[in-house]
């Protein structure tokens, strides 16, 4: 055989061929637009977070978390995990070089070996060695590229997660704040409907004095006055708890939380596009991760089936060798071996075949997973874009209550006033009102949240030049 067909034939053997299906996306049935009305323009997620949120203070609480979060720390360290998972499964695919040495003085006793005479200087025997072993496998059925194509897409998938964190961290601590701004305002209507309704509650037990009304007044305005009390420490404990929740997201411990703007004054951009939703498969983490996982699990079908073939090592030691270890240096004291192996499945009882199914059937559930989570992602994002057109009329709706309440407890108050209708028609528009004001802040913090739940699901929360 010439050189160059045995370098061919070599190098055949050398490259081989990878067994298994390659992979490739699966066709899925994603629409061309969304179903809810959404805004002309390049999509929300795209911009930044911290051009998202205006207010100082919460931009400031959303880095804290990005920095101390103990959620960010493990996912990071999950990366450098499988980061060395892949370097070891890698390294499979080249030569194995280790270097040994050793030496042995050796005594053998005169009943194993007749004519020995143990003690004699003659009969000692010394052997030293320092050599080089090599070993190879030849990936001729692309087991080892398999499962370094595997390692690698599992890699993708850690550090996909770790992104799905990073946005879901964002959000949460955004929504968080969002909720203790509004227990906030809550605390500060019920405080002040306290404050009014003691007022009252003094004005009616000083005309009960008098005479001018009856017991039932005074009792009905105790009850309104308990009721608005009830409220204060309710939301006192709501605040309190808010915060622990807030500080845990921090990755501190429970406690105070500086505030920033009120809920009124928060603002978000003015107009909110979505994109396209073929985006989500290029942008979601989730559902890259999910595809990533996909990825891997294909690639182990083919190494499951090269494990039906046979295997081919080769082997080799060059070395130095001597009974003097003053000579191990020395010319002549050189040796090399070399050797080829080959190990085929002769009969395992179906087991290598049974593998390439368990594989394969574990592919059938990922895909499947896959298709499910690329589901979620616009039930997700449709969900938020319904939440915010409705919770946007819902809170203009509780604007103009608050205004029409606030309207009928003046007239009511001076109706009383005037002994023209009775306290019942008071203790209603209060309730009216206090009640419309706490559903006011209620619906603009959830509306602020479906925005910040819109941004979650397209994917944002990130900086498009992330490293």
């Amino acid at each position: 055989m010439s050189r160059r067909a045995a370098f061919v034939l070599a190098a055949g053997l050398l490259s081989g061929c990878a067994l298994g299906p390659d992979y490739e996306r699966p066709e899925l049935d994603v629409p061309e637009g969304y179903i809810q009305p959404i805004d002309e323009g390049e999509s929300f997620a795209n911009v930044p977070w911290w051009e998202i949120f205006e207010d100082p203070q919460l931009e400031a609480l959303i880095r804290m978390a990005l920095e101390e979060s103990q959620d960010i720390r493990i996912a990071v360290a999950r990366i450098e995990e499988f980061r060395g998972l892949l370097g070891i499964t890698r390294a499979d695919q080249f030569p194995q070089v280790d270097l040994a040495g050793s030496g042995a003085r050796n005594d053998p006793s005169g009943n194993s070996f007749p004519g020995n005479v143990p003690g004699l200087a003659e009969s000692i025997a010394e052997i030293y060695q320092l050599r080089a072993d090599v070993f190879f496998e030849v990936d001729l059925f692309g087991r080892l590229r398999r499962s370094t194509e595997a390692a690698r897409a599992q890699l993708l998938a850690v550090e996909e997660n770790r992104r799905a964190i990073t946005i879901s961290l964002v959000a949460s601590v955004a929504s968080t704040y969002m909720t203790l701004r509004d227990l906030d305002q809550q605390l500060e209507i019920a405080q002040r409907t306290v404050a009014t309704r003691a007022d009252s509650l003094r004005i009616i037990e000083a005309r009960f004095e008098k005479g001018t009304v009856a017991r039932i007044d005074v009792n009905q305005a105790e009850i309104q006055l308990t009721i608005a009390q009830a409220a204060v420490a309710a939301a006192e404990r709501q605040v309190v708890q808010t915060e622990n929740l807030l500080s845990v997201l921090l990755g501190r411990r429970p406690g105070t939380i500086t505030r920033g703007l009120a809920l009124r004054e928060q603002t978000f951009p003015p107009s909110i596009p979505a994109g396209l939703p073929s985006e989500l498969l290029q942008r979601r983490p989730d559902v890259l991760a999910s595809e990533a996982e996909l990825a891997a699990q294909t690639a182990r079908i083919g190494v499951a089936q090269a494990l039906r073939w046979p295997t081919l090592s080769l082997t080799g030691s060059l070395g130095l060798e001597s009974n003097e270890l003053s000579d191990l240096i020395e010319s002549g004291s050189d040796y090399w071996n070399a050797g080829v192996g080959l190990t085929a499945p002769l009969f395992n009882a179906g087991r290598n075949k049974a593998r390439v199914e368990v594989e394969r059937a574990r592919t059938e559930q990922l895909l499947l997973s896959y298709e499910q989570t690329v589901i979620r992602a616009f039930r997700e994002v449709e969900d938020a874009l319904v939440a915010i057109r409705t919770y946007r009329d819902e809170h203009e709706a509780r604007r103009l209550q608050v205004e029409a309440a606030r309207s009928a407890t003046t007239l009511s108050r001076a109706r009383y006033d005037g002994g023209v209708t009775s306290y019942l028609e008071v203790l209603d528009t209060e309730r009216s009102l206090f009640n419309a004001e706490l559903a006011e802040s209620q619906t603009l913090r959830l509306y602020f949240t479906s925005i910040i739940e819109l941004y979650k699901a397209l994917g944002g929360g990130w900086a498009p030049d992330e490293s």
